[in-house]
Formats: structure tokens, C-alpha cells, sequence
């Protein structure tokens, strides 16, 4: 994998076309149907993410959003809100929602672009971080949707402290 950080940004390119150049050096696929939108299919540690990648140019803002394909029964949804508020309150950068229509968790997080410049570190940055919390949290997913867990004990089950050495 290149280091895009190695790569020279021009100031005056789009934000997506940095972000395009990313995901090219990670080899993962890609689709640009706008100037202002990039998909990309994204493997991580238990499942592949479609993450959405949106340039607002009213705000000035660089948006990702990171939705993996576990449709959540109507039955679960309010122990997935619950998740989703015991998840959020241990993140420091962005938050996981969940589609109103279809059910699909997703992390979503916006940048800030005063003048619409941004580094390359920024765009690694923000999308290691989404990859961090999607891999951190999915099986509390899994355990509330499928293994009808609590909020609480799905979180308990994957956050525990390692005492000892093996």
C-alpha cells in the first residue's frame, strides 16, 4: 500500500479527488457517479463497509459515511437506539446511526474544510478512525440484533480489560 501522505497535493484540486486517490492506493473499489460523491466497497476485520464519501461545497465540509449490511428487524430496533447511544458515548470523533427506512447501522462523520483544502493525512485520518470504531463495535452489533442481547451487556461482552500476561 503507497503512502498518500508521500503524494503532492495540490490546494486547488477537489477534496475528492484526494480521497479517490486513497482509496485507489488501498485497492479497494470505487465509483465516482458525481464530482461530489465517491463509493467505495471497504474490507474490514468482520465485514466489508459501503462507505459513502460526500462533498458538501455549501459548508465546506468533507462527509463519510460507513453503513454495513445488517438490516436490523423492527423488533430490535429500540435495543439498537439503545446501542447506539451507549456506543456514541465512547467516541471521541463521529457516531454510529441507523437508517429510519432500512434499518442499516452506519458510522457517520463530517471535516470541516475552511476554503476546501485538506491534507492527506486528514482524509487517512478520518477514515482509519471510521474503520477503528466500525471493527471496535461491530460484534455489539451483532449481539443485539441477532443475539438479542442488551445495549449494555453487548458492550460488555466487547469492551474488557486484559489482566496478565499469556
Amino acid at each position: 500500500m503507497g503512502n498518500l501522505s508521500q503524494s503532492v497535493i495540490d490546494q486547488t484540486m477537489h477534496p475528492l479527488d484526494l480521497v479517490e486517490e486513497m482509496v485507489a492506493m488501498r485497492d479497494w473499489a470505487q465509483e465516482r457517479p458525481r464530482r461530489d460523491e465517491l463509493l467505495a466497497e471497504i474490507g474490514g476485520r468482520w465485514c466489508d463497509y459501503h462507505a459513502v464519501f460526500n462533498w458538501i461545497d455549501e459548508i465546506g465540509a468533507l462527509q463519510l459515511t460507513f453503513a454495513f449490511d445488517m438490516r436490523t428487524p423492527n423488533e430490535r430496533r429500540e435495543a439498537l437506539h439503545e446501542l447506539l447511544a451507549v456506543l456514541n458515548e465512547r467516541l471521541g470523533i463521529g457516531h454510529f446511526d441507523v437508517g429510519s427506512q432500512d434499518g442499516l447501522p452506519a458510522y457517520r462523520h463530517a471535516l470541516l474544510l475552511r476554503g476546501g483544502s485538506v491534507s492527506a493525512e486528514q482524509i487517512e485520518d478520518m477514515v482509519d478512525i471510521a474503520l477503528y470504531e466500525l471493527d471496535r463495535f461491530y460484534p455489539a452489533f451483532q449481539y443485539v440484533v441477532w443475539g438479542k442481547q442488551s445495549a449494555h451487556a453487548a458492550v460488555s461482552s466487547i469492551m474488557f480489560d486484559t489482566i496478565g500476561e499469556a
